[in-house]
């Protein structure tokens, strides 16, 4: 899944985006208006954090273009604790939920969790296929009770597999969601996480669709 950051605070987009790869997303940051105008328009996102206080162009004018243009991603605003003109402000130019600053890291976490699922339309954390099963709030797979150690990669993998469940995924598709802007993508990988995944799960999870991607096969 991936996140696009935007902040014009140094010390704090540091501390999101350190956070956020922590726990397993890919990873983009804009510190003005119009870069991260830009940057959602021309990239997928899953969600995106979205200060309100920004250089060059304010974030409720980038969430109204945004929105305007007929991008659904998710959004979660940042705002200033006394300014509950804001959070108004924002809900109204098509936020999904808001943070008042200071705030802890934890619940920033729990709520984009919360966003990405609703996107998808998933109710519970816990995702499950099967025997399979991923604690979307400890990043912890498990296939019939048993932990399943997988890379960073082959997480981000099944993770959006996961989050679309049923649904066919391109490579393309899959390469745009598990790669952060700057990283060096190669959809040719793809096929390596896939088949690194079908060795440690039933191979059967992940069906290949010919000429079209990858879909998780539900029970």
């Amino acid at each position: 899944m991936r996140i696009l950051i935007v902040e014009d605070e140094p010390t704090l987009q540091a501390q999101l985006r350190a956070a956020l790869e922590d726990a397993g997303y890919a990873v983009d940051a804009a510190d003005n208006g119009r870069d991260a105008q830009h940057l959602g328009e021309s990239e997928p996102f899953d969600a995106v954090v979205l200060d309100l206080g920004l250089p060059m162009l304010d974030g409720i004018t980038v969430l109204k273009r945004w929105r305007d243009a007929g991008l659904g991603m998710p959004v979660l605003i940042l705002t200033a604790r006394d300014n509950w003109h804001e959070k108004v402000a924002g809900i109204d130019a098509g936020a999904d939920d808001y943070l008042t600053k200071p705030f802890h890291m934890e619940e920033l976490l729990a709520r984009l969790r919360g966003l990405i699922r609703r996107a998808s339309g998933l109710a519970s954390p816990m995702l499950t296929c099967g025997p399979l099963a991923l604690d979307t709030r400890s990043s912890r797979v498990t296939l019939a009770g048993q932990p399943v150690h997988l890379t960073s990669h082959e997480f981000r993998v099944l993770s959006y597999l996961m989050h679309h469940p049923g649904s066919v995924v391109s490579r393309t598709e899959l390469t745009e969601h598990i790669y952060a802007q700057d990283f060096d993508r190669d959809s040719n990988t793809i096929e390596v996480f896939v088949a690194r995944l079908r060795k440690k799960l039933p191979s059967e999870l992940i069906e290949t669709v010919r000429g079209l991607g990858y879909r998780l096969v539900l029970p």
